[in-house]
Parts: structure tokens; sequence; C-alpha cells
């Protein structure tokens, strides 16, 4: 995190927040060692999914593809208030993304001022395609902390091959759009950092897209590592550099995850994640919400965190992770950070 996120951050700490934070953790350690899964606290981190609808075609995003089985739309006001009012005082930060492309949601704006109102750390991810003036002006004044902006090329031609139907002038101009308007408003925020999805067609270019965030001004270039559902045999994307890779090859040729599994995860006691529709569910690579644990239109969210439900699933983690569909393309220690 960098530093003026952190200042921000700083800022919206409370002595019940660390205390909540603390709590969990301490609860997870037990976990762990009695393999027995005990809950301790609300999470400090959510992700909440303003929409599961996209402007783009991605080929491995659901999202792109409307491939959904479960219950899409657009979340309202009144749930997002719902979600801050019942984890007021415990939340410090929420990341307003899952699947679909934010900036869709016309009430996204209003989901996040009211965060901001209530002390929370605000981050979303956008394709950029929204990023007019009027959106970046609103999206300063929302109080929104982190801005990632998704570029995966250079100009159009490399810019298309992942990112199906996408236009990449206009996610350059919506950039400077939004940098225009930080520098307009006198605000350090958001800070905005451009993410670089390294697959086979692009790896290429990351010392030119090093080049291109310094001469736009963003504050960070990240890279990322790109999932793919279907692996085992190979995919056309996956990149020749393994540094930017997920996966490895082995002898018989076949790829395998290059993350070695280790039966325990964080991420069960720290933060969930709640979709358009009141969905909970306990991770981000859950994208199909195939685990929900519950749902905020008609439940409490503290009931579903505590519920018995819930802790069955955390406990899951203790005896073999790999056999657990959602973990099985984890990425956590295969990131790459440029």
């Amino acid at each position: 995190m960098h530093k003026s996120e952190l200042i921000a951050l700083f800022k919206f700490f409370t002595v019940k927040k660390a205390v909540n934070v603390f709590r969990l953790y301490m609860s997870f350690i037990i976990s762990r060692g009695l393999k027995k899964s005990l809950i301790s606290g609300l999470p400090f981190a959510l992700s909440i999914e303003p929409t599961t609808s996209c402007n783009l075609g991605c080929p491995e995003c659901p999202s792109g593809l409307k491939q959904f089985t479960r219950k899409t739309g657009n979340l309202s006001i009144s749930l997002n208030k719902k979600i801050i009012d019942e984890l007021a005082g415990k939340l410090t930060y929420i990341n307003y993304y899952f699947q679909g492309e934010p900036y869709i949601n016309k009430n996204f704006f209003d989901f996040v001022k009211y965060a901001n109102s209530k002390k929370i750390f605000c981050s979303t991810s956008t394709n950029g395609h929204f990023l007019n003036d009027e959106n970046c002006k609103k999206t300063i004044q929302s109080g929104l902390k982190r801005l990632i902006i998704s570029i995966d090329g250079n100009s159009q031609e490399t810019y298309q091959v992942y990112r199906k139907n996408g236009k990449y002038k206009r996610v350059i101009d919506g950039t400077k759009n939004i940098l225009k308007w930080k520098k307009e408003l006198n605000s350090q925020y958001p800070h905005v950092i451009f993410q670089f999805l390294v697959v086979k067609t692009n790896e290429h270019l990351i010392e030119e897209m090093k080049s291109l965030a310094s001469e736009l001004g963003v504050n960070e270039l990240r890279l990322k590592t790109a999932q793919f559902y279907n692996y085992e045999n190979g995919n056309e994307l996956i990149p020749d550099n393994e540094k930017y890779s997920r996966y490895t090859k082995i002898k018989s040729g076949k790829y395998i995850l290059k993350n070695k599994f280790s039966n325990h995860c964080w991420r069960m006691w720290s933060s969930a994640v709640v979709t358009s529709k009141g969905g909970i569910v306990p991770c981000c690579f859950d994208k199909d919400a195939a685990n929900t644990l519950g749902n905020l239109e008609n439940e409490k969210f503290e009931k579903v965190w505590l519920s018995k439900k819930y802790n069955d699933f955390r406990k899951q983690i203790f005896s073999d992770r790999k056999q657990i569909e959602i973990c099985q393309n984890c990425s956590e220690g295969s990131k790459v950070w440029a």
C-alpha cells in the first residue's frame, strides 16, 4: 500500500477497529493450531459488487462472457447502507468491485460517499471506459481513495487481444481525465493504479507500460498474473516467462498452479465478498457465488458470519484445501508487483 493510502487508512483507523483486527487474528491463530473453526470479531475488509454487468467481453471473465448462473443485477442504495450500518465501527476497508464494471451502476458514487462518511477506506477497479468529466469529478468528490484502471496493452491492437470490445484511446483519455480532475480539485485521492494483466501476447510490453504509466503521471503500475479456468493442458495466453504466470509446466507437459497450497487461509477470517444481490461468499475466487453462505437481503451479516455453515466452510480449509474448487486457482503467493 502506498504512503498516501496508508495515511488515509490511519486517519480512519480507531481503537475499536484495532481491537476487532486483533480478535480476528487471534481467533485465526487458535483455529489454525486446533484445526477447528473459531471466530471472534467481524471482517475488517469487504468486497462489495456494484453490478454484474460489463461493457467488455474478456475471454476468462464470467461477467464479460455473460456466463453467470447466479442471480445478477445492480446493488441497491438500501442494501449498501444495510451492509455498512451493520458493520460500522469494525469495517476498515471496502473494495467496490467483484465482477462487472462498477461505473455502470448509476449509484456507485453514493455507495462510496456513504462508506466514506462512516470512515471506511474505499477502493474500486474499472476498465476505464466511463471516466468522463462528470464521473471523474464525482469520483473525487465521493472520497474514493484508490482507483485501479485495467489496461493490458499500449495500442488498440495489443489492448483488444484480451479486452474484447474495448477502446484503448478511451482508457487513456479516461486516465487523463481523472488525473486532470485530481489537480482541478486539489486532491491527492484517489491513488491511481494502472493494472496490467500479463499474458503471452503482451508480456514483451512490460517496460513500455512502465514508461506509459510514468508519462501519464499515474501513481503506480501493477502487474497482475492471469487466471485461466482450463489451464492443465495449456492456454494460448499463458506467458512464456513463468515469472508472470500462476502456472508452471511439468515434465508430462501439463500445467500446475505454482502456488504451494497451505491448509489455512487468513482470508476466511479477515474478509468476505457480498454480491450485488446480497449473497455472502467467502472469497473473490468464487466468481459465480457457488458457495453462498447467506444473503443480506433477509439476514443479518453477523448471524451469517458466525453461523455453523460458514464455520464448516472455514474448517474445510484445515483438512485439504486442494479439494475446495475455488481454492484451486488461488493466486496467493504467485502475485507479481512492478
